[in-house]
Parts: C-alpha cells; sequence; structure tokens
C-alpha cells in the first residue's frame, strides 16, 4: 500500500510539506491541506515534489503527478499555511517579544532592523537608541547584531511581526522580569 509521503513526513518532520509526490492523489492532497490547518505551523518548509536520481523513489515509482497539478496544489498548500500563520501572528499582538537582532532590514536599512523572536519568527522594529536592563545607569544606545531585544508586537503579516523596541536585555533577564503569559499559536 502507497501512503501519501506529504502526510507521513508532516507526521513525523514538522514543518516539511511536500505535494504531488509520485501517485498522490486529489484525495490525498485534500488530507494534506486538513493537517496544515489542523496543526496549525507556524513555519514550514513547503516544496512540490521533484524526482532526484539515485533515490528509492526513482528506481521504484513513476513520476505521474504533471507539473502544473503539483504547482496548483504547491500554491494551496502555501495559502493554507499562511491562512494559519496570520492566525498565531495575529494572536501575538499586544504581548512582548524576546528578539534576536539579526541585522539591518534590507527595505529600510537605516532605520529598521530585523531579527528572530524566540519562537523562530521574523520580527523587524526601528532602530533606535534603547535602555539596557542589564547595566545600571548606562547611556541608551542602538541594538547590534546579537543583541537581545524587548518588542512590543503592533501589528502583524502572515509572514511577519512588526513591533516597537523596549530595551536591550538578555534571556535570563527577560525570562526572570516577565509579566504575562507567554503567547503560544494554537487553533
Amino acid at each position: 500500500m502507497m501512503l501519501n509521503l506529504s502526510f507521513d513526513i508532516a507526521l513525523l518532520i514538522p514543518g516539511l510539506i511536500s505535494t504531488g509526490f509520485c501517485g498522490e492523489t486529489e484525495e490525498e492532497h485534500q488530507d494534506t491541506l486538513s493537517l496544515v490547518k489542523a496543526v496549525g505551523y507556524d513555519m514550514a518548509y513547503m516544496f512540490a515534489y521533484s524526482m532526484r536520481e539515485k533515490t528509492h523513489a526513482h528506481r521504484n515509482y513513476v513520476d505521474d503527478v504533471p507539473d502544473e497539478v503539483k504547482q496548483r496544489r504547491l500554491a494551496e498548500l502555501i495559502e493554507a499555511f499562511r491562512e494559519s500563520t496570520g492566525q498565531c501572528f495575529d494572536s501575538q499582538i499586544g504581548s512582548v517579544q524576546l528578539v534576536l537582532v539579526e541585522g539591518p532590514n534590507k527595505r529600510a536599512p537605516d532605520t529598521e532592523l530585523i531579527g528572530k523572536s524566540d519562537r523562530g519568527h521574523r520580527v523587524l522594529f526601528t532602530n533606535l537608541p534603547l535602555p539596557n536592563r542589564n547595566e545600571d545607569g548606562s547611556q541608551a544606545r542602538n541594538p547590534m547584531v546579537g543583541d537581545y531585544v524587548e518588542v512590543l508586537i503592533l501589528k502583524s503579516t502572515r509572514a511577519s511581526l512588526f513591533g516597537d523596541a523596549l530595551a536591550i536585555t538578555t534571556l535570563s533577564s527577560f525570562y526572570n522580569n516577565l509579566d504575562q503569559k507567554a503567547v503560544a499559536c494554537a487553533s
């Protein structure tokens, strides 16, 4: 019996989802979409299956799902994922997130920084001098790559969070002083 690889991998490796594997039926594809919606992933790697030489599938299966069907299914998969991501990100509005600064935002390198929350979500915020919660009496300074910053989340899209930076901090300081419950992404 041939199992739907997309469904099986989604259960074994959260966030890794392929579509259009050899012999995948429309019903199996719908099952994969249902899984994505039920799990509510907030991060995923999604791709249309493509045959690789010297693999078990290459030796034993026929790649019988047309490319246009794979691409349509991938677009549907991405849309289902973005719906759950949007709900997850929207649930974080008003929360304070711990963000590791990665560098300037490529779209606004002079005024914005970009980083990842401790949940792996992309967060953008204005690059302004901030107080350092860990150094008494220190001058405010702009965050640098590698700094942790407390960010109040003000808005979201399906791909990013946007907020106001509050202070430079550390992991232990942030979690020792956290007054609010952590926001979990759940459906």
